[in-house]
């Protein structure tokens, strides 16, 4: 068994689900300070964060990623242990194992190799949270806080995200959509529904704006990202008896948005939609962040060409998915990419990936910090 494939194994071991970490970051730090590193805990309320710096000066190259998973849900479902890290038929099995345990793993050995061989020319970070599929309140974000606080800046920075579709190394992201959530509670006059001229239906009253909005084009997208989409998750009115008229209606409903928009943009319009209904309205937002996209070249490349040396695939460049924490990592400055697993079988019963890869991805991130760091 190779040294990657042993510490991801370890880690799937541990239930950490979110915000728990179970144990994963005291084994990350571990072997990092062994190598060298200097080891800071960061916590916030539940959450664990970790930081290790190599390095007194320089530039920051930072690898990044989360030790939290999200539930694995009825345990009947899996055909093996969640949390055994059962290899069967090439693959590996276990909640975390795409995303984004072995990811992990992959960054420390290829870390550890790397250091036997070669002296950094500037320092090297390792930033672990967590509190990525949670809240992500108390992680990342808070950390970006603090470093902001003490004026620590991360130049560089891959973040080990299952990035690839189909084939390790057919995917990087230099991007994420931003994420703007909003609870929607429309007010209407309760009634018996016998006597509608008593009563006032939020139903009836907010369809002609819902429907304005799910068809409005909110842009064109652009060469890197999609159109932005509106997407109503949640509606809920009445009491279930079918006489009576709701006294309000509550809908919940999500944006994903590209660098054509921001989030004060999209809150304006939609507030004139409801404005000009003349609807009596309230509003709870929840921005998860800004879109965020990498454009200068430098590490773009030295990614690129690395996932090629290796794979043998030319990965394509993308902003596609959900949010992650280069979110809170792309506004202060660094260059941000993403590359990690296939993404087919995140969040899903029997998550799981190509033992191969484990290794493959260790090399990958190996080739990246001798272009890089």
């Amino acid at each position: 068994m190779s040294a990657t494939l042993d510490l991801v194994k370890q880690l799937i071991k541990l239930p950490s689900i979110t915000p728990q970490d179970q144990g994963c970051q005291e084994i990350i730090a571990k072997r990092l300070e062994k190598a060298g590193f200097r080891i800071e805990r960061l916590p916030f309320g539940e959450v664990s964060n970790l930081w290790a710096e190599l390095g007194d000066e320089g530039p920051l190259f930072t690898f990044a990623g989360h030790t939290d998973v999200v539930t694995p849900g009825s345990l009947n479902e899996w055909t093996f242990n969640p949390f055994a890290a059962k290899e069967h038929d090439g693959f590996l099995y276990g909640r975390g194992a795409a995303d984004m345990k072995s990811s992990l793993g992959a960054m420390i050995t290829a870390t550890e190799r790397f250091l036997d061989k070669h002296k950094p020319k500037g320092r090297l970070g390792f930033l672990i949270t967590s509190d990525e599929e949670g809240q992500a309140i108390d992680g990342t974000r808070k950390v970006i806080e603090t470093f902001n606080a003490r004026g620590i800046k991360i130049d560089y920075c891959v973040i080990g995200e299952p990035s690839c579709t189909d084939s390790l190394g057919d995917t990087i992201k230099v991007g994420r959509r931003g994420s703007l959530s909003c609870k929607l509670k429309i007010v209407g006059i309760e009634g018996h529904i016998a006597y509608p001229h008593l009563a006032s239906n939020p139903i009836h009253t907010a369809l002609p704006a819902l429907n304005n909005l799910t068809r409005m084009e909110w842009d064109k997208g652009n060469q890197l990202f999609p159109p932005t989409s509106f997407q109503i998750s949640n509606i809920q009115a009445g009491l279930g008896a079918d006489n009576v008229i709701p006294g309000s209606m509550e809908i919940d409903f999500n944006l994903r948005f590209s660098t054509e928009l921001d989030a004060e943009s999209i809150k304006k319009t939609i507030t004139e939609v409801f404005d000009r209904e003349e609807i009596n309205y309230e509003t709870h937002w929840h921005l998860s962040g800004e879109p965020f996209l990498t454009d200068d070249p430098e590490l773009i490349n030295a990614v690129s060409r690395s996932v090629s040396e290796v794979t043998g695939i030319a990965p394509q460049l993308s902003t596609s998915g959900g949010t992650s924490d280069g979110r809170f990592i792309s506004p202060t400055g660094a260059q941000v990419v993403e590359f990690g697993p296939c993404n087919t079988t995140i969040h899903k019963t029997n998550e799981r990936i190509e033992v191969k890869d484990v290794e493959k991805l260790s090399r990958v991130y190996e080739s990246i910090l001798i272009k890089m760091a």
